[in-house]
């Protein structure tokens, strides 16, 4: 049995968080900074999840360590305050690429927003994603007494299939970057 740690980051992850929020984010980083260079993108997370001040910061991300090793992260925030966590990456993204960044919202008051999860590849299917997301339902739905939301691409059955066993369920569709989403809550 694999001993999985699930704590809150800290800036010294880093490092370690930006490439999984990569991998979480797919082509759609692409979309944000209007290019395909993955070392670009990966500059700019690498900067915003050491910042303290938006939506992909290190305060607002989990990880999941074994053998104190990063193997997998989660970014969420509450869904309140996404105009107010969005602004510096809007900035940064201008800064770096010259890009307007103003996406459809993907969440909004009344849930805290998994925005990004991911984990490693080398350590795909080791149930390392189910024990994040049972720990996000503990804290912030069994703990806090918040609802969880979180958006998945409608070609990613394998991960709408995790979300809707762990109990989340569809409520409707989004729009973000032009890409239909569907939108799945646990409360």
């Amino acid at each position: 049995m694999i001993n999985i740690i699930i704590r809150e980051a800290v800036l010294e992850d880093a490092s370690d968080i930006a490439p999984l929020i990569a991998l979480a984010m797919h082509d759609i980083i692409f979309r944000f900074i209007g290019e395909s260079s993955e070392t670009r993108a990966l500059e700019l997370l690498q900067k915003l999840v050491a910042r303290d001040d938006n939506q992909y910061s290190y305060k607002n991300c989990w990880v999941a360590e074994i053998e104190s090793k990063i193997v997998g992260a989660a970014c969420i925030y509450d869904g309140a305050k996404l105009e107010i966590l969005r602004a510096p990456v809007a900035k940064e993204i201008h800064k770096m690429f010259g890009v307007i960044f103003n996406p459809e919202d993907e969440t909004q008051d009344g849930e805290y927003y998994i925005d990004t999860i991911a984990v490693s590849e080398y350590f795909h299917g080791q149930g390392i994603g189910t024990v994040i997301l049972k720990s996000l339902i503990e804290e912030y739905c069994n703990n806090r007494g918040q609802t969880l939301g979180l958006l998945v691409d409608k070609e990613n059955t394998q991960a709408k299939r995790l979300y809707l066993k762990l109990g989340f369920q569809i409520k409707g569709e989004k729009i973000l970057t032009g890409k239909l989403m569907d939108h799945l809550q646990y409360s």
